[in-house]
């Protein structure tokens, strides 16, 4: 007897690309495994007229999946790592992080220009404070336009809203088959990445051994170690609200190494650094990276910023 479990994703297209992508390789994992999909509105797939620093912190986009799951009503949850809170609901956990797609951000303009090479006063769309940040760091002339939507959409709006370019993941880009649209991967020196931009969250309720054990060969353990670094610094500067935090962790010759980023939302203020050492310590790493940047005035652009988030 084939044994059924359920997906639940949000109902974008790239929400739903991941949830078949994890689907088929749960299925080919474990012959006579049936794995359906449920879709589940978020809160932040019903309000696309805000900017997301206005109405919510990063669980605008999981929250009521992890409802879902909780109540039994789905057996396991696909996100995107980026949209994770820095704190995981009790009874829920990260079941599987599957091999990373690039974490790095792109530019699409709409007259194939680069970054550098975009007029004064460009008009770039964004509703990202991080990218927001980093962007006028490097060029404070140009405009910051908030794009709210999915891919399609924000595509459509550099066409129609007088854009001169937008910045996205490149991940959902490339897994969309659209990275042909792309003039720019923006490296980290210009553009540090969200904290688990890149990689997928296949999130389980902890009492639930048989599906712990069904999406434990979805795990890719080099990605795992990179994303709890990323995760440790993120949750160690408190990073639930929409704030310019950015984290971006690699593995070279088995070193772990991270660079880890704060800044204010003009981007006139940034803090930055980078730590490594052994890859089994990389929470540790995560978590002194944090302090470091604290002590080196980070401190005070989040006590700024998150009494901005807490008068929102």
């Amino acid at each position: 007897m084939a044994t059924r479990i359920t997906i639940g994703s949000r109902g974008s297209k790239l929400a739903l690309w991941q949830a078949e992508w994890v689907k088929k390789r749960l299925e080919s994992h474990h012959p006579g495994l049936h794995a359906g999909i449920k879709i589940i509105k978020t809160k932040g797939d019903k309000i696309l007229d805000v900017p997301l620093a206005k109405v919510g912190g990063k669980g605008l986009f999981v929250k009521e999946i992890e409802e879902a799951l909780l109540s039994g009503d789905i057996d396991l949850a696909v996100h995107s790592m980026k949209d994770m809170p820095a704190e995981i609901p009790s009874g829920l956990g990260i079941g599987a992080v599957p091999e990373r797609e690039t974490p790095l951000d792109v530019l699409i303009s709409r007259e194939n220009l680069p970054f550098k090479d975009l007029k004064t006063g460009a008009r770039i769309g964004t509703s990202s404070l991080r990218r927001a940040s980093q962007l006028r760091h490097i060029r404070p002339d140009i405009e910051i336009v908030p794009l709210r939507g999915n891919l399609d959409t924000r595509l459509h709006k550099l066409m129609t809203d007088n854009l001169d370019a937008i910045v996205l993941a490149a991940a959902g880009v490339k897994r969309l088959n659209l990275e042909s649209r792309i003039t720019q991967y923006l490296e980290p020196g210009v553009m540090l990445p969200a904290a688990g931009q890149g990689a997928l969250c296949v999130e389980i309720r902890n009492d639930d051994t048989a599906t712990a054990a069904f999406v434990k060969p979805l795990d890719h353990t080099a990605t795992r170690v990179v994303i709890a670094g990323e995760r440790a610094f993120l949750n160690h500067l408190g990073g639930s609200c929409q704030i310019p935090i950015a984290a971006f962790g690699e593995m070279i010759q088995n070193r772990f190494i991270l660079r880890g980023l704060v800044s204010d939302l003009d981007g006139q203020q940034i803090v930055a650094d980078t730590l490594e050492g052994a890859p089994d310590r990389s929470e540790h790493i995560g978590i002194e990276l944090a302090k470091r940047l604290l002590s080196k005035g980070a401190d005070e652009i989040l006590n700024h910023l998150k009494s901005f988030c807490d008068l929102r």
